[in-house]
């Protein structure tokens, strides 16, 4: 009987995901403050009372949705600001990676553009906790190169979080690219790459004399 605590755990981790994937679903076209959570246990096929097992309320369930949308996000922003310099192939790369996520990962991004500025403050504070984690990576980055000489710990936060509101304005911008629409998107990608270069170019102009 050994292997029965290894089944119910397989099982109440099913279970966990599967309301977060309920959730999921049926926040594609509402707010997480609209959502009741009958409706996730009624989608799922359990009572109100499994569902206290795994989430506190529904705001619990909400911030379990911010971390599985932007978790597994920050390992990949610590690849792009370690392999580069800052040059137009980091900045490639990094559209490149944040269009992709949101094409394989579109009703995660919405709930994040949906609820970042919605009704549920755990989860706006969670969202911007992760966002402030991304910011802290970037900097931890830009800081690493030649480029950042003469630049303070202060400054270099503010460019920090300019590229990483940019990648969340680009990522809520895909959502609204029709998915038969490949010239939309690229024009899309182009300007975010276009964008992200001049933000570039104005860092390294910063500290020139006559700016």
């Amino acid at each position: 009987m050994s292997h029965i605590p290894g089944v119910r755990q397989d099982r109440k981790r099913q279970t966990r995901q599967a309301l977060l994937d309920a959730g999921l679903r049926l926040l594609e076209h509402q707010n997480l403050s609209s959502l009741g959570l009958r409706e996730v246990t009624r989608e799922v096929g359990v009572s109100p009372a499994a569902f206290y097992r795994h989430f506190p309320d529904m705001a619990g369930l909400g911030v379990a949705l911010v971390e599985e949308s932007l978790g597994s996000l920050h390992g990949v922003v610590r690849s792009v600001m370690a392999d580069g310099t800052g040059s137009a192939d980091t900045i490639d790369r990094a559209v490149a990676i944040i269009a992709g996520y949101v094409e394989r990962h579109r009703p995660h991004i919405r709930f994040i553009a949906r609820e970042r500025y919605g009704g549920v403050a755990p989860v706006r504070a969670a969202i911007a906790a992760q966002l402030r984690g991304f910011g802290d990576e970037v900097a931890a980055g830009l800081a690493a190169r030649p480029a950042s000489a003469g630049w303070t710990a202060e400054d270099l936060r503010v460019l920090a979080d300019l590229y990483v509101d940019h990648m969340v304005s680009t990522a809520a911008a895909l959502l609204d690219v029709p998915a038969d629409d490949p010239a939309a998107r690229e024009r899309l990608v182009h300007a975010a790459r276009m964008r992200m270069r001049i933000i570039s170019l104005g860092r390294a102009h910063w500290l020139d004399p006559d700016t």
